[in-house]
C-alpha cells in the first residue's frame, strides 16, 4: 500500500516503513504525527484519487530526528561594478518514518 501526501508545500509518494526528510514539523523526537492531506491511496491494482483529498485517509509517521541540510551558497555578482555579495542558507528538516497508511484504497 502506498500514498501520495502533501506536507511543507511538497508532495511525497510514501509506503510503510520508508524514511524521508520533510520540512520542519513541530513535534518531539519519538512522537507520532498524523498527516491527513492525502491526495492518492494505492493498494495493489486499486487506486483511489481524491478530489482534491481522499476522504478518511490518514498517514501516520514517527519523528526520528530534526536537523539542518547542507549549506547552499547564493552569490550575486555584477561585472565591472565592484559588487559581489555572498550569503548562505541551511534549511531545517524533520526526518520521519512512515508507520501506517489507512484509507479508502480499493
Amino acid at each position: 500500500m502506498y500514498a501520495v501526501i502533501v506536507t511543507g508545500g511538497r508532495q511525497y509518494r510514501v509506503a510503510q516503513g520508508e524514511t524521508l526528510r520533510v520540512e520542519k514539523l513541530v513535534a518531539d523526537i519519538g512522537a507520532e504525527v498524523k498527516l491527513d492531506q492525502v491526495l492518492l491511496v494505492g493498494s495493489g491494482e486499486g487506486v483511489t484519487v481524491g478530489a482534491p483529498l481522499v476522504a478518511g485517509a490518514l498517514v501516520t509517521a514517527k519523528v526520528k530526528s530534526h536537523g539542518r541540510a547542507d549549506k547552499i551558497r547564493i552569490v550575486k555578482f555584477r561585472r565591472r561594478k565592484h559588487h559581489r555579495k555572498e550569503i548562505g542558507h541551511r534549511q531545517h528538516y524533520t526526518e520521519i518514518e512512515i508507520v501506517g497508511i489507512t484509507g479508502a484504497g480499493k
